[in-house]
């Protein structure tokens, strides 16, 4: 099954063996949502200077960057189908990552990754096609029914529609993603796919956002964020993964990183000052509840097909 919260960074299966204990995995995962959204609401800080578009297309590129300069990609050889994977799976990212940051900068990070966990989760259920599934996808929607009462409610904390719609379209960019993401890891070898992809992603959202990108250059102080933003958000979380996924099962794995929307929503709190109601807070944990519910179907899933299950 597709991995409810797939990681951002890895064209890998998560479904290697564990080695030895899982402490050391389960830190590298939560290091990673830490990291992951710790990089997400440093970025808002730097929307006043190149908005979101600007933010996604140079946080994007400098991972390129970075991961070219590690991994060294011999493209010369690759086929055209390995390009065209590629390509899409360019496209997904830069889609998710500019859409995303442009709900962020209208609603607060927790229930922005909340909204976005939909796309894997609806893509979960219709590639299972299972009554239990559907179940956890009514869970996840009746968390954002509860996210659009605690907006009704409020006064001064309301949801911006129009965020909440963009982090809904970042979801159903995770979704493609999550699908990209697999058949590139099975089209090209080691992590050459993902280094390109990093590097077009950032090129391809230069049409909006490469003239905002580009006085980043003139401004020391808002290169170096962006280049700490592009650490915290990319380089280190999918460091962090390839690292977890040799120490952790695919089930365990997905399992913590379904606490991402927490994650989210504490960070948002601490370095934003994004405090969430006990609707916000509960809609966020249905999310979380439905995430937690999928992976835990999936072995049984597994199980009926032989014991082989189908990641990505």
């Amino acid at each position: 099954m597709p991995q409810p919260a797939a990681p951002r960074g890895s064209t890998s299966p998560a479904g290697t063996s564990p080695s030895a204990g899982r402490g050391p995995g389960v830190a590298l995962v939560l290091g990673s949502c830490f990291s992951l959204q710790f990089g997400a609401a440093l970025a808002t800080k730097l929307f006043p200077a190149l908005g979101p578009w600007g933010v996604s297309a140079l946080r994007l590129s400098l991972a390129g960057v970075i991961l070219l300069a590690l991994v060294r990609p011999r493209v010369r050889a690759w086929s055209r189908r390995q390009w065209w994977a590629v390509l899409l799976f360019a496209f997904s990212l830069a889609a998710m990552n500019g859409t995303f940051y442009c709900a962020i900068a209208r609603i607060p990070v927790g229930p922005a990754v909340a909204v976005e966990f939909l796309g894997p989760l609806i893509l979960s259920a219709c590639l299972s096609r299972t009554a239990r599934d559907l179940l956890w996808v009514g869970v996840a929607f009746a968390g954002m029914g509860l996210l659009g009462l605690d907006s009704l409610l409020s006064t001064t904390t309301g949801l911006d529609p129009l965020g909440v719609l963009l982090a809904g379209i970042a979801g159903a960019f995770w979704a493609l993603y999550v699908v990209c993401s697999a058949r590139v890891g099975r089209e090209v070898p080691g992590q050459d796919g993902l280094a390109v992809a990093m590097m077009l992603g950032g090129l391809a959202l230069l049409p909006v956002g490469g003239a905002s990108a580009a006085s980043a250059f003139t401004q020391p102080a808002v290169l170096g964020l962006a280049a700490l933003t592009a650490l915290l958000a990319s380089v280190i979380p999918y460091s962090l993964e390839m690292a977890a996924l040799r120490r952790l099962p695919s089930a365990v794995f997905s399992i913590l990183l379904s606490l991402e929307p927490v994650v989210a929503a504490f960070m948002g709190w601490v370095l934003l000052g994004q405090a969430s109601g006990p609707l916000r807070l509960l809609a966020i944990g249905l999310v979380v509840a439905a995430s937690v519910g999928t992976v835990l179907s999936a072995p049984r899933r597994a199980g009926e097909t032989n014991g082989v299950a189908e990641s990505g």
